[in-house]
């Protein structure tokens, strides 16, 4: 561990991050980069639970004002129209002192700007942990050319939140900002920038991996501290085909590293990333980066000069924003409750926050700041001394592998910090709803496995119960595959941790093969692909059974679809469904009032036939019961097996086993 200097240590002044614009003029992104609308601060909600926040109307829009497209000039240069107020106090663009203040060794910035515009002026603020705003310094252009202008600020009050930013007003003329960067003065062995090595996971997404290796290559500081881009190409269509890879490759030229091998996932191909990187010793860092993400190539370098001036080797993870509304962040940051085990956000954090709505200045929950303990693998740095002492990624295929490698290496005295201002654009995960389909086996075994693993409970919290409680839900909503899937999940964390590895590449095949058995795993593009609805009996009284349903309704309808189990099917049913059900009403206690019915999937692509099968009930509830009981029991000799079993399972040497076995193809 690097100690902070001394007062006497010679420094060098070192860029942290510089003002960036994006050149496509997508207005979409552009919020988040700079803001003319003036501040409006929402209702103070913090120290307030849930429940009370949910009473409060939400605040309305801030945004009157839309940037203009055309007043960026260049990746680094915007011009602000004669009387313009132009805030960069955004997303991208303000400093996230408290983030430097707690990680790093950096005690100072200095705001430097080069602004043309006679009469133009500069005012920079900070904030509070609560979002308050306060002035701090300005300056005025007092010439008709180019001026530079330095602020010197602090970080010493940071400690719990708060930003630095600037707004320029143009005088009577327009006004230019040429440039402008925050910096800092750190040890002379800090001065240069760590190198990295980037692992990019990619699975017949050609067109979308080609797209991302043109843009990481794009920015030449990105290109200086890269040592090279490995893609792990796991799929049948091949990103080397694509008519946009050969933009790709001349960017990175020799930088570019593409390994063939089976398909082992995502945990598979980062860790074939980690191995490489590792095994060459030439890299400070491994980011892992996911294939079908938009990138800001500004994000890498700041991750990378984040990581170079924390305290102790860290690992930096930036943020996911919506690819389908570029102004909406998906979250700010992710935690794991110990007691039930799942990741979800800090208490303080919105989810789904439209920048283009309410922006930074306005917002106080984003100037509190927020502490994590993952960060996701679409974007996620690592020091290579965290691989060498914790090993790699546990072989998962899916799921999991980011959020238990975070927990890992906080026990081992790495933290992690999601970093504001270093972001990718994805499919963000509030629009998928993969924990009923194939993908429910991985989230139910490698959840398990990271708990017994981890859990400071000895039977793993509540665990064990939530699981229980949730196959009951999947029976009542018909789901029988997905029940299935999680029952088989479970036999393989009870049969230890022995066959991950050898899995690896054949768990998949072998469930989707087990799927095609149930009627509610076969979807159908086609509407007409069913039956139209048909009953004997009417609904009681006229009443549409698919509409919503308040608390109390929903209780009767559990209480009645749990009596509807043990009786035979309605006539009809097996024939025509009862009804069409929205995914957005498909809930557990919805589904189970009908003996069949057509619900559509969350994508809206396809529906699939749900049948109510007595059988099945009755044998997946046994099975169920069971198999928890043994759980519960056995818990804490599992726990130790799969604690003890973790550094093999994660080292090197072993992941070099199993990717010799599978083969490997280099181009």
């Amino acid at each position: 561990m690097k100690e902070a200097p001394s007062a006497e240590a010679a420094t060098v002044t070192r860029v942290l991050q510089r003002v960036v614009l994006p050149v496509s003029h997508d207005t979409d992104v552009l919020p988040l980069y700079v803001d003319p609308d003036r501040p409006q601060l929402d209702v103070n909600t913090i120290g307030m639970t849930a429940k009370q926040r949910g009473r409060i109307p939400p605040a309305p829009p801030n945004a009157e004002v839309e940037p203009d497209p055309h007043a960026v000039l260049g990746r680094h240069r915007y011009r602000i129209r004669a009387s313009e107020r132009i805030s960069f106090g955004t997303y991208f663009n303000a400093f996230a002192a408290s983030y430097w203040r707690r990680w790093t060794i950096v005690t100072a910035v200095t705001l430097r700007l080069r602004l043309t515009g006679q009469g133009a002026s500069v005012i920079v603020y900070r904030s509070m942990p609560d979002g308050r705003a306060q002035r701090v310094d300005d300056a005025t252009a007092t010439g008709e050319g180019t001026e530079d202008f330095a602020f010197d600020l602090s970080l010493a009050s940071f400690a719990d939140g708060g930003w630095y930013w600037f707004d320029i007003i143009a005088g009577p003329g327009d006004a230019v900002l040429e440039e402008a960067s925050w910096a800092a003065e750190v040890p002379e062995d800090r001065s240069e920038p760590g190198s990295v090595t980037i692992g990019i996971t990619t699975m017949n997404r050609p067109e979308f991996c080609a797209a991302l290796l043109a843009q990481v290559g794009s920015d030449p500081e990105v290109h200086a501290i890269l040592d090279e881009v490995i893609v792990a190409e796991q799929g049948t269509k091949k990103v080397a085909d694509d008519p946009g890879f050969g933009a790709a490759r001349e960017a990175l030229g020799d930088k570019l590293r593409i390994i063939e091998q089976g398909n082992m996932g995502g945990s598979g191909g980062y860790a074939r990333s980690q191995l490489e990187t590792l095994e060459a010793g030439r890299s400070t860092y491994m980011m892992c980066m996911d294939d079908d993400v938009v990138c800001e190539p500004e994000s890498i370098l700041r991750a990378v000069t984040f990581g170079d001036l924390c305290r102790r080797p860290t690992i930096v993870g930036g943020h996911m924003f919506s690819l389908f509304a570029k102004s909406r962040l998906h979250s700010f940051g992710e935690i794991i409750d110990r007691y039930r085990f799942w990741w979800t956000s800090p208490p303080t954090v919105f989810t789904d926050w439209d920048f283009s709505e309410r922006n930074l200045r306005s917002s106080r929950w984003l100037h509190r700041r927020i502490d994590v303990d993952f960060n996701g693998w679409f974007m996620c740095l690592i020091p290579t001394e965290v691989l060498r002492t914790i090993g790699l990624s546990l072989p998962l295929f899916i799921k999991w592998d980011d959020s238990e490698y975070g927990v890992r290496a906080a026990d081992a005295g790495f933290p992690t910090v999601t970093l504001p201002g270093s972001a990718v654009w994805h499919v963000p995960w509030t629009d998928k709803n993969d924990a009923l389909d194939w993908q429910s086996y991985f989230h139910q075994r490698n959840r398990f496995i990271s708990a017994l693993l981890h859990s400071p409970y000895e039977h793993g919290g509540r665990m064990v119960r939530e699981s229980f409680n949730h196959q009951v839900k999947h029976l009542f909503a018909l789901q029988y595959s997905t029940a299935e899937l999680r029952h088989r999940a479970l036999e393989d964390v009870l049969a230890g941790p022995g066959a991950l590895h050898g899995e690896l590449g054949t768990k998949l095949a072998e469930i989707r093969e087990l799927r095609k058995h149930y009627t509610d795993a076969r979807t159908e593009p086609d509407p007409d692909a069913f039956p139209p609805v048909r009953r004997e009996k009417p609904p009681k009284k006229g009443q549409d059974p698919t509409l919503p349903k308040g608390r109390v309704g929903q209780l009767v309808s559990a209480a009645t679809s749990a009596v509807r189990q043990t009786l035979p099917k309605r006539p009809l049913a097996d024939q025509f469904p009862e009804a069409r059900l929205a995914a957005l009403d498909a809930k557990w206690w919805m589904i189970s009032q009908f003996d069949s019915v057509v619900v559509s999937m969350p994508d809206g692509t396809s529906a699939a036939w749900h049948h109510r099968d007595r059988e099945e009930f009755r044998d997946l509830l046994r099975r169920t019961a069971d198999i928890h009981q043994r759980l519960y029991r056995e818990w804490p000799r599992l726990a130790a097996e799969y604690r003890q079993a973790l550094g093999d399972l994660t080292s090197p040497e072993q992941w070099r086993k199993t990717f010799d076995a599978s083969g490997k193809v280099e181009t």
